[in-house]
């Protein structure tokens, strides 16, 4: 009975580990799109241009090795690390933790790669539903582009959008702060895209090499 209990506590404690790593991701993932672009003071073009260029060519991340889209990341995780380290309170949730988030954009990727560029064991894991799937994923890029924030897992999006989540973070900062969400020019009738957009030759945009589900949703994500 003490041994199905430790196996029970583990299992729990790794799924919240996840989720809480996962919610954190799709914490700054929001803040990005609704409130950073390319002009923003300070964090503009380190944060504020990859962003707009993946919501007006999604593929364009695909481009990257896992330490152009990870090394920020990387960095936060090695702090948190060490925080926790001289804390005497490094355990193994930190630990996993860590490692989810600095891996944060390397599996928002997987969500946009074909299952030829995935490999197989990303694919499974995606088909079972471990990792997310990239037709979960797809309706972030639908308009208004303003919910399923999270890309770690296909389990935290429908709860979060279903209790209006995102929109209560932007009412609060809206009605504290005076922080209001930002034009998003890849929507639809959004206005005109940055000239300098023009300078990029989006990669690996024809039906024939996007995954599937990135062409066209044909039924409830899944």
């Amino acid at each position: 009975m003490e041994l199905f209990s430790n196996i029970a506590r583990v299992v729990l404690e790794t799924v919240l580990t996840v989720f809480c790593a996962e919610l954190i991701a799709g914490i700054v993932h929001w803040f990005q799109d609704a409130y950073v672009r390319e002009d923003t003071p300070l964090i503009g073009r380190l944060l504020g241009r990859p962003n707009v260029i993946h919501h007006h060519y999604p593929r364009h991340m695909t481009r990257n090795s896992w330490w152009q889209s990870s090394y920020d990341l990387v960095i936060f995780a090695a702090c948190l690390i060490m925080t926790f380290g001289f804390g005497g309170i490094l355990t193994w949730q930190v630990w996993l933790f860590a490692i989810l988030s600095a891996n944060a954009n390397q599996m928002h990727k997987w969500t946009h790669r074909t299952r030829k560029e995935n490999g197989p064991v990303i694919s499974w894991l995606q088909d079972i539903r471990i990792l997310q799937t990239p037709k979960h994923h797809l309706i972030h890029h639908k308009d208004p582009k303003n919910t399923h924030y999270c890309t770690m897992t296909n389990c935290l999006n429908p709860v979060l959008d279903s209790i209006h989540f995102w929109a209560a973070l932007e009412w609060v900062l809206a009605r504290t702060t005076g922080l209001r969400r930002q034009p998003d020019t890849s929507l639809r009738a959004a206005g005109p895209a940055p000239d300098w957009l023009k300078e990029l030759v989006p990669p690996h945009t024809t039906q024939e090499t996007m995954p599937a589900s990135h062409t066209a949703l044909t039924g409830p994500a899944s």
